[in-house]
């Protein structure tokens, strides 16, 4: 496995992602796993160095490692920028690739160039080349490839995601004396966080003692902090920055209702998941693969993406207690084990070596 950064160093999706693949793999008597990526690893896993430095030196260095490649061996790469193709010293070796999401897409986004947006697409094209599966976590994200990088249908498998059951559990008591919203996302344009904001004000008007709780770091953040700042509802809204695992379980613990408003670009929301496994109703858009986190539990948690309003008034109706109870959202969690998603790799990995 070869992905971009271990989670430790730099949260997110994608790298909790490979991170907790790796750990669910590692545990499987019949496997054996290696993983590489920048920064602090994972039990097991390899560190290609710091996740710093210029990205022409870590490209070089991630290339040049064939650390567990023989004959038997099965590339899984998660990012498109990092790791040595799948070549062996007998030639070409079965190949994997995880596509978590357009990388260009999520560049343009963000505000990239076009040059620099045009060189990501190309460079995910052509490390697509060697690839004889790809995994994606759901229909959503399949479309994407079908659509936007020509992948036949074929090739692609949807597996979706496991959630650290262990990691994150329902405490004896949930809640707390305030009503509490908590916003877990990664502080960029695409993921909504603005119209969140913006939405707040109505929500903080029906319940005058609610608060709204944002956890992450990113590149939006001071723009973020002003609007919040200049928002009439500003007293209730706290930014927390990076918090580690124990803290967001019990701030999920503590928090009526999460909220994951992505407007663009979602290619699951393995973080709705982790605020059901604790107990919490997480209200998402329909952006994306998100819909999926939430299917089966309660379809009145999709709200449309990039409507402040239609979000205000599911926040408000999630703090009159409407939402599933806590036994419901942690059952709705243990659909998504990482047990299960392991097993499904094994066996696409199997199809692939054979």
């Amino acid at each position: 496995m070869t992905g971009a950064e271990w989670f430790a160093t730099t949260p997110g999706g994608l790298n909790r992602y490979f991170t907790d693949l790796f750990q669910a793999l590692h545990a499987r008597p019949d496997t054996r796993v290696s993983a590489s990526a920048f920064g602090s690893a994972a039990a097991g896993g390899h560190s290609w160095g710091p996740s710093s430095g210029s990205t022409v030196a870590r490209v070089w260095t991630s290339l040049r490692d064939d650390r567990g490649l023989s004959s038997s061996t099965v590339v899984d790469r998660h990012f498109s920028l990092f790791g040595r193709p799948a070549l062996g010293r007998r030639g070409r070796l079965p190949s994997v690739a995880h596509f978590h999401g357009p990388w260009a897409a999520e560049s343009a986004a963000s505000g990239e160039s076009p040059a620099a947006v045009r060189a990501k697409y190309w460079v995910e094209r052509l490390r697509f080349l060697d690839i004889d599966r790809f995994v994606v976590l759901s229909e959503h994200s399949a479309r994407l490839l079908r659509t936007d990088y020509g992948v036949d249908a074929d090739r692609i498998r949807v597996i979706a995601p496991g959630v650290d059951l262990a990691r994150f559990t329902v405490p004896a008591e949930r809640g707390s004396d305030r009503p509490t919203v908590l916003c877990v996302r990664r502080l960029e344009n695409r993921m909504g966080i603005d119209r969140l904001i913006a939405a707040w004000p109505a929500v903080a008007s029906a319940h005058p003692d609610a608060r709204l709780l944002v956890v992450g770091e990113g590149t939006q953040e001071g723009a973020l902090r002003a609007l919040a700042a200049s928002s009439p509802a500003s007293s209730s809204i706290e930014f927390l920055g990076r918090v580690d695992d124990a803290r967001l379980r019990n701030l999920y613990a503590a928090a009526t209702v999460s909220v994951v408003p992505t407007v663009a670009l979602e290619g699951f929301g393995l973080i709705a998941l982790e605020s059901c496994a604790v107990g919490c109703p997480p209200v998402v858009t329909d952006c994306g693969g998100l819909p999926d986190a939430v299917a089966g539990l309660d379809p009145s948690l999709i709200v449309p993406a990039g409507d402040s309003d239609a979000l205000a008034a599911r926040l408000i109706t999630a703090l009159d207690g409407v939402v599933p109870g806590a036994e419901a959202c942690r059952a709705h969690a243990e659909r998504f084990s990482w047990d299960s998603a392991a097993a499904e790799h094994v066996e696409l990995y199997r199809e692939v070596a054979s």
